[in-house]
């Protein structure tokens, strides 16, 4: 198994994607802990998981509180021994739709300010854990509006760049110490999108499924499975980087 005997903290567990790549990490022999800040979908899904012989705990955290990580983190390193993988989907409440020019600021810089703060506050404190053991994987998860110019994603394009500069920079930090550094780069899949998202109306899914080399769009169980692959040591020679499941919208 890919992820035998690794312990890993997945922020914003309680979503489709949260989900789908939780049930990859404990096929894979994964210790889950898993944490939102509601713990009632956090515990249906490790009851489901345990029914099927894996493992995961449920914590209610706050990735916006410094603190809130921190003591959560300081659990589980005492209870395991260290932490190996710590992964933040949490959402990022964007409002999409509207062009910047009428959109509010407080609308536009929601994802940003949300994304930047919870990436900072989880990824920097599983740094301070990982770089001194040596070892360990520090994960996120962006979209293409990082990377192409698509209109109507409000903050969203600018949160996802940000992140990806953000880990860029982190990568070049903890490299050196032994820690990795990557992100799952997405076209989206429809079940995890939210209905009053601009993404959500189907004329505008027919657009970017054309747009896709694939002509489709990634299926949540194949994100799960990308996301296990680059937790493992069979991706232990990449860091500061992207793994593409666009289905070919963005072509590298």
């Amino acid at each position: 198994m890919l992820l035998e005997n690794k312990t890993a903290i997945l922020y914003g567990a309680g979503g489709h994607i949260g989900r789908a790549v939780a049930e990859a990490f404990a096929h894979e022999g994964a210790k889950l802990f898993l944490t939102g800040r509601n713990s009632q979908p956090l515990q249906a899904i490790a009851d489901e998981l345990g029914n099927g012989g894996g493992k995961a705990e449920v914590a209610e955290v706050d990735a916006l509180d410094a603190e809130s990580v921190d003591a959560h983190l300081t659990t589980v390193v005492e209870k395991t021994g260290g932490l190996d993988i710590s992964f933040n989907m949490i959402s990022l409440k964007d409002v999409q739709g509207q062009e910047l020019a009428a959109m509010s600021i407080e609308d536009y810089m929601k994802p940003i300010e949300i994304a930047a703060r919870s990436q900072f506050i989880t990824a920097t404190a599983a740094a301070r854990h990982m770089t001194k053991r040596g070892r360990g994987v520090i994960m996120t998860i962006t979209a293409t509006p990082a990377r192409l110019a698509l209109p109507l994603v409000g903050g969203f394009g600018t949160a996802c760049g940000t992140i990806e500069g953000m880990m860029r920079t982190l990568a070049a930090e903890v490299g050196p110490k032994g820690v990795r550094v990557c992100w799952l780069r997405s076209a989206g899949s429809p079940e995890s999108f939210p209905p009053d998202a601009s993404i959500a109306d189907p004329e505008f899914q027919e657009k970017i499924r054309t747009s896709t080399l694939l002509k489709r769009f990634p299926k949540l169980d194949e994100i799960g499975g990308v996301a296990a692959l680059m937790a493992s040591d069979r991706a232990g020679a990449m860091t500061g980087a992207a793994f593409n499941i666009t289905c070919g919208q963005i072509v590298d």
